[in-house]
């Protein structure tokens, strides 16, 4: 069994024994028995079906070959060509809607993978800067931990629905009445978090020195992180704050405060990802800018700066 299997198996051992533990003082042993039953349905289903509903959760399009946008299609391309040099199989490629910046993995296995850029990450970065993300999200399907976030956020989902339930429909009277009630609506959550961001941070330093493996540069990601942790707390993400569970499977956390979910982070702190990734690619860690300054490789040479108007940004600039 490998590291990342194990880590898998004890992590979903958690959040169904939270589950369980819910169901009991929802409903006693029975609740308890019944909460089982529907853990290990949920696991079932959320390893065959949760990359679907989370993808469908954040309104992505898989960007086919008959796409029309040649930017998309540049975007598809080159996170398929990293793919291939990497060995790995193709993923299916997504776009979102939504003028954050951010990005995520999902899939049960490397064969059944998809990754998922939003349309604000492609008009914030240059080419280069999302290929390092890219690369990110490959090293994340490369170490399978793409099952682990996906089932992680399905089940995390559930346990705030079901102490959220107790709350309100009364259940768990005899084991604490209201105020134990609201106690479980609180803590249920916390605790599912908790256990979430026991390996997310981890895990992101890992897929950080992957992907830079993968796109061959460290710098296009550290360039990459900076903008978009600039960019994710000027704008916000309305899926992912109607559906906070699912926050650790992007490459920044996309919550902005918009509920209790944002105590806990479950991301490592951006300024230290930052000055791994420089160290690794040689450049001094408090280095202000990107390896390419202002100008990103989707401009035409001796462009204009993209400070100045020009659609020098990135491919949706």
């Amino acid at each position: 069994m490998t590291a990342n299997t194990l880590r898998t198996f004890i992590l979903l051992a958690a959040l169904t024994g939270l589950f369980m533990a819910v169901g009991y003082l929802i409903g006693g042993s029975g609740g308890a028995l019944i909460a089982l039953v529907i853990a290990g349905g949920m696991n079932l289903f959320a390893y065959w079906n949760a990359d679907k509903m989370v993808l469908r959760m954040h309104g992505a399009r898989e960007i086919t070959p008959e796409e029309r946008n040649p930017a998309l299609r540049q975007f598809a391309s080159d996170t398929v060509g990293m793919a291939e040099r990497a060995g790995m199989p193709y993923p299916r490629v997504y776009v979102i809607e939504s003028d954050q910046p951010n990005a995520f993995a999902t899939g049960r296995d490397p064969n059944n993978a998809a990754v998922a850029a939003t349309t604000g990450l492609l008009a914030t970065l240059n080419r280069q800067e999302v290929m390092g993300v890219m690369a990110h999200e490959l090293a994340h399907i490369r170490h399978r931990d793409t099952l682990t976030m996906t089932v992680t956020a399905t089940l995390a989902g559930a346990i705030g629905f079901l102490a959220n339930f107790a709350l309100f429909f009364g259940g768990g009277r005899d084991r604490g009445g209201f105020l134990g009630a609201l106690a479980l609506a609180i803590l249920a959550p916390m605790a599912a978090g908790l256990v979430q961001m026991a390996i997310s941070r981890a895990r992101e330093y890992d897929a950080d020195k992957g992907g830079a493996e993968i796109c061959g540069d460290p710098l296009w990601l550290a360039s990459a992180l900076e903008k978009i942790e600039r960019g994710a707390r000027r704008t916000m993400n309305v899926a992912a704050e109607r559906n906070p569970a699912t926050a650790h499977m992007f490459i920044i956390n996309p919550l902005n405060g918009q509920g209790a979910d944002n105590l806990f982070s479950t991301h490592p702190a951006t300024a230290n990802r930052i000055a791994r990734l420089r160290r690794m690619g040689g450049a001094a860690p408090g280095s202000a800018s990107g390896p390419w300054g202002d100008l990103g490789p989707w401009s035409e040479a001796g462009g204009k700066d993209a400070s100045s108007g020009g659609n020098y940004g990135g491919p949706w600039g």
